[in-house]
């Protein structure tokens, strides 16, 4: 919004989700859309939410439209079920989901490793009814040190993500501590110390966390970071969250990654949703 100030939002490095940004394009013409409303970088959801392992046909186009559009891709989800829908992962869920995300593993890295991309975001996957949450969280360590390991192998490095429990009442991780926990644990057993928190100030608002205290707690564990205003997860501005506050905080702490915009544009075209920046 105009008049925000946003002093520290120069110094900072934003990309844009296009997931949930530019959604009234074909996802073919929204890596261009990115560019010319002044992003240098984008961000993705995995994009074929009813395959894990699309047409070669299909990476190669959405691949050559980010590299006509001349913009970065900075993050990329693995394969995570409906999304935007009902899931938020498939990792952790045994059976079928959990085979269609390790299918997913090797696609996506190498679709990431052919742009560039250095930071793969793997949702955790929500509790199943009749399932041991022991026997779930077993499956998603196998499938997160998979996925970190073929992430290492072109540098990268594999983001775990909270959730907030409002919006996502079956995900297990809705707090920065549990999110991170995993990291830990995946880090432990693989010895490669490439699995990193994504900090999303939305959802850890929406969980009521402490903002300032999570920031000082875990910046350094932190791999990349995104923010939507809240309430409303729209524009910054457009809630009452003190983001330019929070984003100086995480730049103080030593956080100098790229800032995703994962927001909602609201009911105006999305190349309209950027006026809080500083051009």
């Amino acid at each position: 919004m105009p008049g925000l100030g946003w002093d520290a939002a120069a110094e900072q490095r934003f990309d844009v989700n296009l997931s949930i940004l530019f959604t009234e394009l074909p996802l073919l013409e929204r890596p261009a859309a990115a560019a010319a409303a002044g992003f240098t970088a984008v961000e993705l959801w995995w994009p074929w939410i009813d395959s894990p392992t699309p047409e070669r046909s299909e990476l190669g186009a959405l691949r050559k439209a980010i590299e006509d559009a001349g913009v970065r891709l900075t993050g990329l989800n693995f394969y995570a079920g409906q999304l935007p829908g009902p899931d938020r992962g498939a990792l952790s869920v045994p059976g079928e989901e959990s085979e269609r995300f390790r299918a997913n593993v090797e696609v996506a890295v190498e679709f990431a490793g052919s742009l560039g991309c250095g930071a793969l975001n793997a949702l955790y996957g929500n509790r199943v009814d009749g399932v041991d949450p022991a026997e779930q969280d077993a499956l998603a360590l196998e499938n997160l040190v998979l996925a970190a390991r073929a992430a290492d192998g072109i540098g990268a490095i594999l983001l775990i993500e909270a959730l907030n429990k409002p919006e996502s009442p079956l995900y297990p991780l809705v707090s920065a501590p549990a999110a991170v926990g995993v990291v830990d644990k995946v880090n432990a057993a693989t010895g490669l110390d490439n699995a990193r928190f994504l900090m999303d100030l939305y959802h850890l608002s929406m969980n009521g966390e402490d903002l300032p205290a999570v920031i000082e707690r875990y910046t350094a564990k932190t791999g990349h970071v995104q923010i939507a205003d809240n309430p409303g997860r729209g524009a910054p501005g457009t809630g009452s969250l003190p983001l330019e506050d929070l984003l100086d905080q995480l730049r103080k702490a030593g956080y100098d990654g790229w800032v995703g915009l994962e927001y909602k544009p609201g009911d105006r075209p999305s190349a309209e949703a950027f006026d809080w920046l500083p051009r």
